[in-house]
């Protein structure tokens, strides 16, 4: 079986992160993960904090594993949401969009393992010195808000910018990507588009169904001008806010024109308005299961591949 020091510092089975996806990783999807040996993140996302506690509250009703929470920090809510997973004593938080030394004391003091996403070294080398546990370096591959550097370029380059366990996310789908990134010197993966196909994650049929059926050119990056590039699918939406970009249309307009879209996809399945946030390997996603059959199964993938290695080498 396939081990590494990211599984002796959390207390996971195997190291495999599920990525906190706004409005998509909940309690319910959080606990699946974690009972299924990984570690099952909450995302906050712009939720406020008693969203955040009541999740919490339905991952520790279904698991007794350890959690995550993963708090964008630009968010109106993320003094209080910093707070909450002290008082609830969850076992580790993931943070995004911004920088969480401001509250490292606090949790470190509370034992709570400190793993920041980042998507470029200088900042992989300021986490470190904040005294991070453990850093996701996550490519441009991945949905959602994405960085310049793709998984492969960034990955390695984390690695030697510190000695933290690095766990790799964006474009990883299945045992070879994890036996890829454990090539290029992590200590895990980080999954999310994956996970959008799970028995137990609540997005709407829609959106599902839209996984499913992805392409390989399915996906594309806007929001560049306004310096938060997302990648999502190719929908009218995606399509429409990328006409307006390249507009004249004023920032602040252009940046409402995104207000509410992500929750429109997930909540409601809306095909006009909503956007469906996914990474580049969405159509190597093609079957729905639970999530503990999705840990398992790239596990079991990955396996062999490292022990056949050594093929490359007389």
């Amino acid at each position: 079986m396939i081990k590494s020091k990211i599984c002796e510092i959390l207390g996971i089975k195997y190291p495999v992160f599920q990525g906190g996806m706004a409005w998509i990783a909940d309690g319910r999807l959080a606990a699946a993960v974690s009972e299924g040996g990984g570690l099952g993140i909450i995302a906050a996302g712009n939720a406020p904090a008693s969203y955040v506690r009541e999740q919490i509250g339905i991952a520790r009703s279904l698991t007794s594993k350890p959690i995550g929470v993963n708090i964008m920090l630009m968010s109106p809510y993320a003094d209080e949401v910093a707070a909450v997973v002290v008082e609830e004593n969850v076992e580790v938080v993931t943070t995004g969009a911004g920088n969480p030394s401001k509250y490292m004391k606090e949790w470190k003091a509370a034992d709570i393992k400190v793993i920041p996403v980042v998507a470029s070294v200088a900042m992989a080398k300021i986490m470190t010195r904040s005294g991070a546990t453990a850093l996701i370096a996550e490519g441009g591959e991945s949905g959602g808000h994405v960085g310049e550097l793709t998984t492969m370029v960034l990955v390695p380059q984390v690695c030697d910018a510190t000695e933290l366990p690095v766990i790799a996310a964006g474009g990883i789908a299945d045992g070879r990507g994890v036996a890829a990134a454990l090539m290029l010197g992590a200590e895990g993966v980080q999954l999310g588009t994956r996970f959008l196909s799970a028995c137990e994650c609540s997005i709407h049929p829609t959106y599902k169904e839209k996984i499913l059926k992805a392409t390989d050119l399915c996906t594309m990056v806007t929001g560049k001008r306004l310096g938060h590039p997302v990648r999502s699918l190719r929908t009218k939406f995606a399509q429409n806010y990328s006409k307006a970009e390249y507009s004249g249309m004023p920032d602040e307009e252009l940046e409402n024109l995104a207000v509410g879209a992500l929750r429109l996809a997930v909540k409601e399945g809306d095909l006009e308005k909503g956007c469906f946030l996914a990474g580049q390997i969405a159509a190597m996603v093609k079957k729905e299961q639970s999530a503990a059959e999705i840990v398992k199964e790239i596990m079991d993938e990955a396996e062999p591949i490292l022990k056949g290695a050594s093929r490359w080498v007389e």
